[in-house]
C-alpha cells in the first residue's frame, strides 16, 4: 500500500483531534450530572432552581483541567458538540429589516404623496417580484413622478457631502442601496450585541447575504417573548414631559364628548338607534372618560377611589389614565381616529405604560400617558453612554444610565425647567417610568424603574446600551420547540442511529466475513470523525442531521461493497489474495469518488439553497460523504494491509462467507432485452402517480404556503375531525388543518389565519384563537408547563412562517433541484466524455423524481397525511444523490466492458455484461441502505416520516433505473456495435 504512513498519521491526527473536540460534550455531561444529583430531591424530583443555582456558581470556574490549559463550564458549554434546536429546544427567528423608515428619513421634509404612493407599490410589488425593496421603490417613484429627479427628493443638508441636486439619478439610488445595506449591516451588529449579553449558550447568528435578513438560532431558551422584545425592540428612547390631568382635563372632557357623538351616530347609522331611556343606562358604557375636574383634581395614584370608576376608566392619577386591560382594544380605537383626536392639541400624545399596575382589589390595569409631544424628543437615546442592571432605594431591580456631555447639559436644562412635574421616560413608545423631579439634575445619570423583574432590567439595560437598531425588525419566520419535545426528539434519533448501526454491523459479518469486520471498523471510525468534524466546526447536530448520519451509515457501506465485490470478482478469475485485495482496491476508487463526488455536488447545492434544518442535514451529508470515503477506502485498506503485511497469503483473511458464496455466480440477465417493458412499466407508475397528485394536490407544508403551526400535547386521545370543525369557528373561517401527530394524544395544528399579518398582535391573537378553540372543545385548560394533564393541555412547539420566506423556500427548492441535475449532467458529461452518458444520467433522475411525487401523492391518496416541506425537498436530492451514485458504478463498468471488449462486438452485450458484474454490489448496497431508512421511518419519529417514506421509495427506484433506465437510455443512443478509435502512433 502506498503512501501508508501518510495516511496513518491523517489517520491519527483526525482522531485526537475529534476525541479532543468530543471531550468537551462528556465533560459538559458529567456537570450536568452532577447539578442534577445537587438539584434532586429524595423522590427523585429535580428542583430546576437548585439545578441552575449549581450551573451559576460553577459557570466562570475550571472544571476541565488538561495540564497545559484549564476550561471554564462556561469555556466547556461553548466547545461541547451542540445540538440543534430539534434536540434540546430553543427558539429561531429570522428578521426582516424595515427599509422602509430608512428612505424615509434619508429624504426627511421631502417626502410628499408621489413619495408615499411610490413606497405604497414598491411594498406591493416586491411582495410579487421578491426584488430588492430599493431597487422597487426607485422604479415606482420614477413611474409616478416621471420628470423629477431623485435627487429632489434625497439632496439635502444631511446628505450634502454625498449628493446634490445635481446629482444622475444612478448616483442617488446607489447612495440609498448603501445606506439600506449599511442599516441592515448595523442591525446586525445590535442584535448580535444584544444577543451576547442575553446569555445564550452557543447563539447563531447569521445576516443572509443578499437579503435585510437576519437569522438567530438560541438553543435552550425558554420564555420566547422575551426574546421577541429583545430583537425586535427598537429602542428608540426619549425623555418626555407631561402633562397633568388638570391641564388635559378640559381637552379630555371634549375628546370624551367627540367620541360619544360618533358612536352614536355610528349605532345610528347601523339602524339601532337606543331610546332615552337606554342611552341613560349606556351613557357609561359609550364614554371612555368618566368623571368631573373634582374628580380628576383629586385623585392620586396611588389610590383609586371607586366613586370616579366607569364600566372603562379604572381610575385616574394626577399625570394619566387607568384601563382595565380588556378595555385597551377601545381605547386605542379611538387614538386612532383622527376625525375625534382632531379635537386635543398638537403636542398633546398618548403612551400606554410597559405594565400593569395594580390597584385595588388586585385589579390591574394599564395607565395612559398624557406627554407633549416635540417635532424631536429634547433626549434621545443617542446620548446614552452605559446602562447596567442596578437597584433602587426599595431595592427594587432598576436601570441606571449615563450620558455624554451634550446629553448631561440637556438632562440638566429639562429637569430644571419641570420642578414638581413628571418626566416620562419612553421606549419605543412605552412609558417604562415618569418620575417627579425633585431638583435640577447635574452630571447627566439617572434612573429608569418600572416594576422589573431582574431579567427584565437587565434585557432593558443591555438593549441601551447596544444602541437603537436605524430601522424596525419584523419577525417572518418563527420556530419554537420546547425542551421536552426535544428529549422525545433526541431518544427517537439516537435509537435510529444504534438500530441502524447494529443491522449493518450484522449484516457485513454475516455477509463478508473478516472483511466484513474490517468494513464495521471503518464505519466506526466514520461515524466518530462525523461526531468529532461537527465538534470542531461548531456546526450544531440536528434531527434532520441525525437522519444523514443514519442514512451515511447506509451508504458508507457502499465503497467497502465495491472493493469487497472486486476481490471476490479477481479471487474467482483465478488471482491470489494479495493480487486480489491489490487489484480490488485500485480498480474501485475511481468508482467510488465519482459516486461519492456527484453525491457531495448534490450536498452542496441542499446546503447553499436550502433554509434552516436543511442546512444541518447538507453539512452532516456532506461531512459524512468525506469521512465515508476516507475509511473505506484508506482506513479499511490499512487495516487490511497490515494483516496481510507479516502472513501475506496465509493471513486468514477472507472475504465471503457459505450465505454469498452461494450468491456470487456470474448472473447473465438479458437487462437490454426488457428495458422497454421497464420503460412502460415506469410510464403507468409516473402517470397513476400524477394522476393521484390531480386528485389529492401536493399538501403543501407551511414552508411552501406560509401559516402558523402549532404542536398541541394531550393527556388522552382528541379526535382531529372534530376539532378541526370546532376551530374553524374561532379563525374567521380560515382554513385550519388538524391531524395527528405521533400518537392520538399529540396534534398538530397549521391554520392560515391572518397569514399576510406577520406582527407579534397577529401571532398572539391567532394563538389565542387557537386556545380558545381548543379550550371550548375540550373543557380543557391551557397550560404553559411541559406536560399536559387531565384537566389540561400544552402547547410545546409553534412555528411561524410568512409569506417572504415561503416564497424564498420555493425558490431555493426549484433552484436546489435545478443547479444538482445540470451539475450532475455537466460532471457525468466530462467524466465519461460521452453526452448520452450526461443523458441518461439526468434522463433516470427525472424518472425517479416523478415516481417519488407520484408515491408521495398515492399514499397521501391512501390516508397517510405527508407533508411536502423543505425535508422533502432534502429527500428529494437525497434520493437524487444516491441515484447518481447508483448509476456512476454501472457507467463505470460500461466504459471498462467497452474499453476491453474488441471491435465489432455487440453493444447489448456489452451493456448487459456490465450490469450483471455490478448486480450483487447493487443490490447489497440497496439492502444495506433500505434496512437504515426502514429503521428511521420506524423509530424516527413524526418529524421525519415523510422523509423516510420519501428515501425509501426514491431508493428503490433510484436503484432501479440505474438498470432499467439510464443503462438502457446510453444503450438507446449509442451505435449496437462497438467501435474502436485508430490510436497514432510515433
Amino acid at each position: 500500500m502506498r503512501n501508508r504512513g501518510f495516511i496513518l498519521f491523517i489517520a491519527v491526527v483526525v482522531t485526537l483531534f475529534s476525541l479532543f473536540d468530543l471531550s468537551f460534550s462528556f465533560v459538559s455531561r458529567s456537570v450536568q450530572d452532577k447539578a442534577n444529583e445537587y438539584a434532586m430531591d429524595a423522590e427523585g424530583h429535580v428542583d430546576y432552581f437548585k439545578k441552575q443555582a449549581y450551573i451559576d456558581s460553577v459557570w466562570k470556574l475550571p472544571v476541565y483541567d488538561l495540564g497545559l490549559k484549564q476550561y471554564t463550564y462556561e469555556e466547556v458549554k461553548n466547545k461541547e458538540l451542540a445540538l440543534g434546536l430539534d434536540l434540546q429546544g430553543g427558539m429561531s427567528v429570522t428578521l426582516e429589516v424595515s427599509p422602509v423608515e430608512v428612505i424615509l428619513a434619508m429624504a426627511g421634509p421631502n417626502v410628499d404623496a408621489k413619495f408615499e404612493e411610490a413606497i405604497k407599490i414598491a411594498k406591493t410589488t416586491t411582495a410579487e417580484n421578491r426584488e430588492s425593496f430599493t431597487a422597487n421603490f426607485f422604479d415606482a417613484l420614477e413611474e409616478v413622478s416621471p420628470n423629477v429627479p431623485f435627487a429632489t427628493y434625497f439632496a439635502s443638508s444631511a446628505n450634502k457631502d454625498r449628493i446634490s441636486f445635481n446629482s444622475p439619478n444612478q448616483a442617488v439610488q446607489d447612495l440609498v442601496e448603501s445606506e439600506v445595506d449599511g442599516a441592515v449591516e448595523r442591525a446586525f451588529e445590535i442584535i448580535r450585541t444584544r444577543i451576547d449579553k442575553f446569555g445564550v449558550t452557543q447563539p447563531n447568528i447569521q445576516r443572509l447575504q443578499g437579503t435585510n435578513r437576519i437569522s438567530i438560532e438560541l438553543p435552550g431558551v425558554d420564555n420566547p417573548q422575551r426574546v421577541r422584545n429583545l430583537v425586535q425592540g427598537v429602542a428608540k428612547l426619549e425623555f418626555l414631559e407631561v402633562w397633568t390631568m388638570q391641564e388635559a382635563q378640559p381637552y379630555i372632557f371634549q375628546l370624551n364628548q367627540e367620541w360619544v357623538k360618533k358612536e352614536e351616530a355610528r349605532k345610528k347609522l347601523a339602524g339601532d338607534a337606543p331610546t332615552v331611556e337606554k342611552a341613560q343606562e349606556k351613557k357609561s358604557n359609550d364614554s371612555l372618560f368618566e368623571g368631573d375636574s373634582t374628580d380628576v383634581a383629586s385623585a392620586d395614584s396611588a389610590q383609586v377611589d371607586e366613586t370616579t370608576i366607569s364600566p372603562i376608566v379604572k381610575g385616574f392619577s394626577p399625570y394619566g389614565l387607568m384601563f382595565a386591560d380588556t378595555d385597551t382594544a377601545a381605547v386605542n380605537k379611538m387614538l386612532r381616529d383622527t376625525e375625534v383626536m382632531s379635537v386635543v392639541p398638537s403636542d398633546m400624545k398618548f403612551l400606554w405604560g410597559h405594565k400593569p399596575r395594580t390597584v385595588q382589589d388586585g385589579v390591574e390595569v394599564y395607565e395612559l400617558y398624557i406627554v407633549k409631544k416635540d417635532r424631536e424628543a429634547k433626549i434621545s437615546g443617542d446620548v446614552i453612554t452605559d446602562a447596567i442592571q442596578s437597584f433602587d432605594q426599595r431595592a427594587q431591580p432598576a436601570v441606571s444610565m449615563s450620558m455624554n456631555v451634550e446629553g448631561a447639559k440637556k438632562w440638566k436644562k429639562m429637569t430644571g425647567q419641570n420642578l414638581g412635574r413628571q418626566i416620562a421616560i419612553a421606549l419605543d413608545n412605552e412609558v417604562y417610568t415618569a418620575p417627579v423631579v425633585n431638583s435640577e439634575i447635574d452630571g447627566g445619570r439617572s434612573e429608569i424603574t418600572g416594576n422589573f423583574e431582574i431579567a427584565e432590567a437587565k434585557d432593558l439595560a443591555n438593549v441601551l446600551k447596544a444602541g437603537k437598531l436605524p430601522a424596525p425588525t419584523r419577525i417572518i419566520e418563527e420556530v419554537v420547540v420546547g425542551p421536552s419535545l426535544g428529549k422525545v426528539a433526541q431518544s427517537q434519533g439516537m435509537t435510529s442511529i444504534l438500530i441502524g448501526l447494529g443491522l449493518v454491523i450484522a449484516f457485513m459479518v454475516v455477509y463478508y466475513a473478516k472483511g466484513g469486520a474490517i468494513a464495521d471498523v471503518a464505519l466506526a471510525a466514520n461515524i466518530f470523525f462525523i461526531f468529532g468534524i461537527l465538534a470542531e466546526l461548531g456546526a450544531a447536530l440536528t434531527l434532520p442531521g441525525i437522519a444523514g448520519i443514519v442514512l451515511t451509515i447506509g451508504m458508507s457501506i457502499d465503497a467497502n461493497v465495491l472493493i469487497f465485490e472486486r476481490i471476490r470478482e479477481e479471487q474467482r478469475s483465478g488471482k491470489s489474495l494479495l493480487e486480489a485485495i491489490n487489484n480490488g482496491y485500485d480498480r474501485a476508487f475511481w468508482t467510488i469518488f465519482d459516486a461519492n463526488l456527484t453525491t457531495l455536488l448534490t450536498g452542496a447545492f441542499l446546503y447553499v439553497f436550502g433554509m434552516g434544518p436543511i442546512k444541518g442535514f447538507a453539512v452532516t451529508l456532506m461531512i459524512g460523504i468525506v469521512c465515508s470515503f476516507f475509511s473505506a477506502v484508506f482506513i479499511s485498506r490499512l487495516i487490511v494491509s497490515s494483516i496481510t503485511k507479516k502472513k501475506g497469503e496465509n493471513a486468514g483473511l477472507n472475504f465471503e462467507t457459505a450465505l454469498s458464496k452461494n450468491l456470487a455466480g456470474q448472473l447473465n440477465f438479458d437487462f437490454m432485452g426488457k428495458r422497454k417493458m421497464a420503460y412502460i412499466f415506469s410510464a403507468i407508475v409516473i402517470v397513476a402517480g400524477l394522476g393521484a397528485l390531480t386528485v389529492n394536490g401536493l399538501n403543501l407544508g407551511v414552508d411552501f404556503t406560509g401559516g402558523r403551526t402549532y404542536i398541541v400535547n394531550f393527556d388522552q386521545e382528541v379526535v382531529p375531525s372534530k376539532l378541526q370543525g370546532a376551530l374553524v369557528k374561532e379563525v374567521e373561517g380560515k382554513s385550519v388543518e388538524v391531524k395527528t401527530y405521533g400518537n392520538v394524544n399529540t396534534l398538530k395544528v397549521t391554520t392560515a389565519y391572518l397569514i399576510s399579518d406577520e406582527t407579534t398582535e397577529a401571532d398572539a391573537k391567532v394563538q389565542a384563537a387557537i386556545v380558545k378553540g381548543i379550550e371550548g372543545f375540550t373543557n380543557l385548560k391551557y397550560s404553559k408547563q411541559q406536560n399536559a394533564t387531565a384537566s389540561t393541555f400544552t402547547i410545546p412547539s409553534t412555528s411561524k412562517v410568512g409569506a417572504a420566506i415561503a416564497d424564498d423556500i420555493t425558490d431555493g427548492a426549484e433552484e436546489a433541484v435545478l443547479f444538482s441535475l445540470t451539475g450532475i449532467f455537466l460532471y457525468i458529461w466530462l467524466r465519461f466524455r460521452k453526452w448520452n452518458f450526461g443523458a441518461g444520467a439526468i434522463i433516470a433522475l427525472f424518472h425517479d423524481t416523478l415516481v417519488v411525487f407520484g408515491a408521495f401523492g398515492i399514499a397521501n391518496l391512501l390516508g397517510a397525511g405527508f407533508e411536502l416541506d423543505q425535508v422533502f425537498i432534502a429527500a428529494i436530492l437525497t434520493v437524487i444523490g444516491y441515484s447518481i451514485n447508483d448509476t456512476v458504478v454501472v457507467f463505470d463498468r460500461v466504459r471498462e466492458e467497452t474499453d476491453g471488449a474488441a471491435e465489432g462486438s455487440s453493444m447489448v452485450s456489452v451493456m448487459n455484461k456490465a450490469i450483471n458484474g455490478t448486480l450483487n454490489r447493487t443490490i447489497i448496497t440497496s439492502l444495506t441502505t433500505l434496512l437504515v431508512i426502514a429503521v428511521l421511518l420506524i423509530f424516527g419519529g413524526e418529524a421525519l416520516r415523510g422523509f423516510s417514506f420519501s428515501l425509501l421509495i426514491g431508493i428503490m427506484v433510484g436503484t432501479y433505473s440505474s438498470i432499467f433506465i439510464a443503462a438502457p437510455v446510453v444503450f438507446d443512443t449509442s451505435k449496437s456495435k462497438i467501435e474502436k478509435k485508430e490510436t497514432a502512433t510515433a
